[in-house]
Formats: C-alpha cells, sequence, structure tokens
C-alpha cells in the first residue's frame, strides 16, 4: 500500500534523461532526477515517492514503483561489441540507456537496424537486458527506415498469414456474397457519382452522389463504403484492424489498416464498379439547409474519380454540379463559423520525391475550394448520424474545452507576441477566429496557429457524449472512413443494428474499443510525424553550411527554435553558440535579452541561420545564426 506522500501518474523524460512526473493533482509536474528514475522510461505509469520541499525550487522525487510500461519494444541500431552480445542503440532519444543482447549470432550485423525487446532490468543493473525480436535491415535504408519507425510507435506493417488468407478468401467468394446482398439493398447507381481525393489515392473510402430536384433544391448522397459487410466481428481481419485502429500515413507510403485486397479493391469505391456503400442522402438548397435526410445501406458505382484539383479546375470552367455542390458546401462552412466553429489555417507540407524515395523539394500544401466541398459533407454526415442515431449505446469523437490554466497560458503567450485576445476565464472561439482572421497571410500565422492548436484538449473516442468545441456540434461522430479507422467501423455496426431492430453489445463493449482507438490514434499520429521530421532532416542533410531565412519559433533557456522558411524544417540554435553577449530569458514576454548590448530575440522574429549539423537518426537540426 503507497505511502500517503507516495503518488502514482504518468512520467515524460526528456531528451537530457531528466523526468518529469504529472498527475491530476499536482499544479506543476515534479521533477524526477536522473539517478532517481529507477529504470522509468518516457510515458511509463509510476508510483514516486515526494523529496521534502525546498523554498524556491521545484518539487522533486524518486520512481518507487514502475506500474504499466509504455513500451518495452524498441528499435534501434545494432553495436556489435564481441561476437556472442552487442547492445542495441535505441532511436527514441528519450530513452536513455542502450540496451543489452547477450547470446546473438551471425545474422545480428554491426550497423544494422533491429526491433529489441526488454526481457528483464535488474534496478541495481545499469541497462536493460533484451532479445532480439526481428533484424530490419540496414540503417538508412528507405524501407528500412520507414518499418523502424511504424514498430517504434507500436504499430505493424505487415499482416499475419491468417489475415491474408482470410482476405483472399474473401476475394473469392466476394462476388456471390455481393451479388445476393444487391437484392436487399436501396439501388443508387442511377445517380450521377463520383469521387474526390488526393491524386495520390488508392482507396476510395466515400463517394458523393447529386439529383437536382428542383432549381433550389437537391438530392446530395454521401456513400460510405461498406466494409462492415465484408468485415465481421471477431474474425482475424477484425481483430487486426482493432488492434491496428488507423491506416498510418507516411511520406510516400500508406500502411494500412485493412488488407489492400478489401483497402483497395472490395471496398473501394472504384469508378465504373457497382459498390456496396453505408449512406446517408439529404434533401438540401443552395443555403445549406437540410429539409430532409435518410440513412441506409445501398448499391452505387461512381461515374468519375476526381482529384482535388482536377475538380476545382471543372468548378473553375462552370461544371454545374460540383458548382452546385461548393456553393452548399461554402454555405455550411459559413453557418458553423457563425455557430462557433472554429477555423485553423494548418500548415501541411507535400514533399517531392525522387525515385529512391528521397525530397528534393518540400512545400506548403495547397488548400483548395474543393478540400472544403469534401470536408463540409462529411462533417454534414458525421453531425446527422449522431444526432439521429446518438442514443445509448453509441461511439462518439468529442472535444472538451481547453481549462482556466491552458487559457492562462495561451493569454501569456499570445501577448509574447503582441495579441490581446481578451480571453476571460472562459475561452470564445469568436475571439480566436478573429485572431486567425488577423494573422492570416503573416509571417508568424503558423506559429499562432500551432500555439492555439496546441492549447486544445485532443479528440478522443468515447461513448458519453461531451460535444465537440472546436466544430461547435453537440454531438459529434466519426462514420465516413472506415477503411481506415476503425471506430467508424465500429459506429456503422451500432447504426445497422438499431435501423434492423437488433440490439447492440453493452455500452462497456464499446468503451474499451474507445479507448483503444484513442490510444491507436496517438500512435499513428506519432508515426506520421517521425515519418515528416525524417524526411524534412533527410532533406536538409546536404544543406549543411547553407546561409538560410528562418523565424523565431521557440525560445527556452537553453537556446533559440527555429523553422526554416523555405523548407518548413524545424531545428534549434543552442544558447552557447550566441557569443557576442550573455543574453537572459524574459518568461513572461518569449524573448532572450542580451545583458550588454540589449539585442532581443522574440517569437515570430526573422533571423538568417547556417545550418550546422543534421542528425538523422535523432531527427535533429542544429542551426547557429549566419
Amino acid at each position: 500500500m503507497s505511502k500517503k506522500s507516495n503518488l502514482k501518474g504518468k512520467i515524460t523524460i526528456t531528451r537530457s534523461g531528466v523526468g518529469y512526473f504529472s498527475d491530476e493533482e499536482q499544479k506543476e509536474d515534479i521533477k524526477i532526477e536522473p539517478k532517481f528514475l529507477n529504470t522509468a522510461l518516457n510515458g511509463d505509469q509510476v508510483e514516486i515517492a515526494l523529496f521534502p520541499e525546498k523554498k524556491g525550487e521545484q518539487l522533486s522525487g524518486e520512481v518507487v514503483d514502475i506500474l504499466k510500461r509504455k513500451k518495452e519494444r524498441f528499435v534501434g541500431v545494432v553495436d556489435k561489441k564481441g561476437k556472442n552480445f552487442c547492445f542495441i542503440v535505441p532511436d527514441d532519444n528519450r530513452m536513455y540507456t542502450d540496451i543489452f543482447v547477450p547470446n546473438v549470432g551471425d545474422e545480428v550485423r554491426h550497423g544494422h537496424k533491429a526491433l529489441v525487446e526488454i526481457t528483464s532490468w535488474p534496478a541495481s543493473k545499469n541497462n536493460p537486458e533484451g532479445k532480439i525480436v526481428r533484424m530490419l535491415g540496414r540503417k538508412g535504408a528507405e524501407e528500412v527506415e520507414r518499418e523502424a519507425i511504424v514498430l517504434e510507435s507500436g504499430m505493424e506493417i505487415g499482416f499475419p498469414e491468417e489475415v491474408m488468407r482470410q482476405a483472399q478468401e474473401l476475394e473469392k467468394k466476394a462476388p456471390g456474397m455481393k451479388k445476393n446482398e444487391e437484392k436487399r439493398r436501396k439501388d443508387m447507381t442511377d445517380r450521377e457519382t463520383f469521387t474526390i481525393d488526393p491524386e495520390t489515392a488508392e482507396d476510395f473510402d466515400d463517394a458523393i452522389s447529386f439529383k437536382k430536384i428542383s432549381d433550389d433544391l437537391f438530392e446530395v448522397g454521401v456513400h460510405i463504403a461498406d466494409v462492415s459487410f465484408y468485415v465481421k466481428e471477431k474474425t482475424p481481419i477484425d481483430e487486426e484492424a482493432k488492434k491496428r485502429g488507423f491506416s498510418i500515413y507516411m511520406v510516400g507510403e500508406t500502411i494500412p489498416m485493412l488488407p489492400e485486397i478489401l483497402s483497395n479493391d472490395l471496398c473501394s469505391l472504384n469508378p465504373g464498379e457497382r459498390k456496396l456503400a453505408f449512406s446517408t442522402v439529404f434533401k438540401v438548397d443552395k443555403k445549406g439547409k437540410v429539409s430532409d435526410a435518410w440513412v441506409g445501406e445501398t448499391v452505387i458505382k461512381s461515374d468519375k474519380r476526381f482529384s482535388y484539383e482536377d475538380a476545382m479546375k471543372e468548378i473553375e470552367k462552370g461544371h454545374e454540379v460540383l458548382s452546385i455542390l461548393n456553393e452548399i458546401s461554402n454555405n455550411l462552412y459559413e453557418k458553423r463559423i457563425s455557430e462557433g466553429a472554429l477555423k485553423f489555417n494548418t500548415d501541411e507540407v507535400v514533399f517531392d520525391l525522387d525515385g529512391r524515395g528521397k525530397p528534393i523539394d518540400i512545400s506548403k500544401k495547397e488548400v483548395l475550394e474543393t478540400h472544403g466541398l469534401i470536408e463540409e459533407l462529411m462533417l454534414l454526415a458525421n453531425k446527422h448520424v449522431s444526432e439521429k442515431f446518438g442514443g445509448k449505446p453509441f461511439l462518439f469523437r468529442v472535444h472538451e474545452e481547453p481549462d482556466t490554466q491552458t487559457i492562462e497560458e495561451l493569454k501569456g503567450f499570445l501577448s509574447g507576441l503582441g495579441y490581446d485576445v481578451g480571453l476571460g476565464k472562459k475561452i470564445t472561439s469568436h475571439k480566436l477566429n478573429e485572431l486567425m482572421s488577423e494573422i492570416e497571410g503573416e509571417t508568424v500565422e503558423f506559429l499562432v496557429s500551432n500555439i492555439v492548436l496546441r492549447s486544445m484538449t485532443k479528440a478522443y473516442y468515447t461513448t458519453k457524449n461531451k460535444g465537440h468545441f472546436g466544430l461547435s456540434f453537440p454531438k459529434y461522430t466519426h462514420f465516413t472512413s472506415p477503411i481506415r479507422r476503425y471506430a467508424d467501423l465500429t459506429v456503422h455496426r451500432i447504426i445497422k443494428k438499431k435501423i434492423n431492430g437488433k440490439k447492440p453489445k453493452p455500452t462497456d463493449y464499446y468503451e474499451k474499443i474507445a479507448i483503444l482507438a484513442s490510444e491507436n490514434e496517438l500512435k499513428a499520429l506519432d508515426a506520421e510525424r517521425e515519418s515528416i521530421a525524417y524526411k524534412k532532416c533527410e532533406y536538409m542533410i546536404d544543406k549543411v553550411g547553407q546561409k538560410r531565412k528562418a523565424v523565431i519559433s521557440g525560445i527556452t533557456e537553453w537556446g533559440i527554435y527555429v523553422r526554416d522558411l523555405d523548407s518548413f524544417a524545424e531545428g534549434m540554435i543552442s544558447i552557447r553558440s550566441l557569443e557576442d553577449d550573455y543574453y537572459i530569458l524574459d518568461k513572461e514576454k518569449y524573448r532572450l535579452i542580451g545583458r550588454n548590448k540589449k539585442k532581443i530575440y522574440a517569437l515570430g522574429d526573422e533571423v538568417r541561420v547556417r545550418v550546422e549539423k543534421v542528425d538523422l537518426e535523432g531527427r535533429i537540426i542544429d542551426f547557429i545564426l549566419a
């Protein structure tokens, strides 16, 4: 039993090996020095004992028990010290010690990457002991680094044999299964139907159909791939999809949640093919006002596959159907914003890769009106099914308001940039939207957007409806992407049972799925971020020595974080490299001030930098002022 002064919670380890413990009761993090970690790793659930409080110093403590490991498998580079043993140097820069592996054979090659699992770690030993689960291949090879990132996030690339075997069996049975199923469904193959997706898309989750009823009344169908018809609960494919939770969008390649037989063929709404769909069909006018809606199982046939760029060109040429849909979606967007939805200008980047997968250029993703067209129709479908079928049990996508402390921190940060958004103790989306409009097109736009986004709570899945703050919807769910999100597949199953008069499973069953999906989402996002960071470093590695323009994106006591304006790559200027003066951190205004010359470096300032060093393994770029 824990002593009263002991606390239980999560520990975060920094790159320097210092731990910070947090729980709901503590207002500030508790510092855990490396010598008091006692084998705790980043993200572990631990029990700590508090040290006596010292006036003017941060609370500190010691880890006394590991309650639950976040992960026990790591990817790293083999450092072979002898013929029969080696150390694995982890890619994870928050893993502060190498892993000792005894009894290895010739297949374990020095300088290659491996997946290793920790088997024991007595507190008396500096290094954990582990076993090699899989050799990945030569460090630096494109496919090796991709797999390393996915495995490090706790996900997998390839599918188990039994999953592939079931997928192949489904492929053989599908024509007969579909032919029988079509007879009982609503046939909508006579509607003008199309998909709009990225140019590189290989699977098509959603299609749009259109039928003109009168000059200002239209039937608009949002048709979603009916994955639940093919993927039944408790089957090998279903269990693997649940385990993954999401498709992972790496730079240059997608790691699918479902085998490609399903994601790219059987379920995908490919043009010219009759497909099974789960549809929401609306009667809507040009202002976006819905007068009637129907939800049910359908058969559709997509007439054409548009890319976002192709569809935009058609709108510019006066394509009647796309132009009407664009007008409807624009009005839906304006209505959402007027009702309190947040608008964000996110900075997505696009990589131009050569034949070997190496980045030769990085550019900002162009956001077209056709992106908004699809987004608004998907939001309309998600919102409608949550309102119609959101009685217990159900699976919601919720986004809660930020707490008071977070709002105060956000106000301080924005104040340091010179913006007074007048946020009281309660945040208002209208004030934030005014701010985003004010800085649109400015150099600091990305910085303010990132700050505001980081201040928001993380959206997650749950069976308890708590509304969606960012979208300003009282009820919301994910219904439109069952090929790439297990939560959507679950929502389809729940709604089908309700439509067909069958009883869904108990709420507890869906809550477990919600918790797992929320955890898997973080893993997938982590892998995607690491993939982007790796490609940015790969792009910058031959730019060492170059002078470049950058903007200051962060200020700390140990350095200045900057973002390269051309490549959007981020790195740090060490405080030690500022040799012209002794600099003091002004925490309230997020700036550094030279003690003697009074030179100021502040958030949002443009600076000239030189690329000093690129660490591909650590995804770290070091800059110095030019």
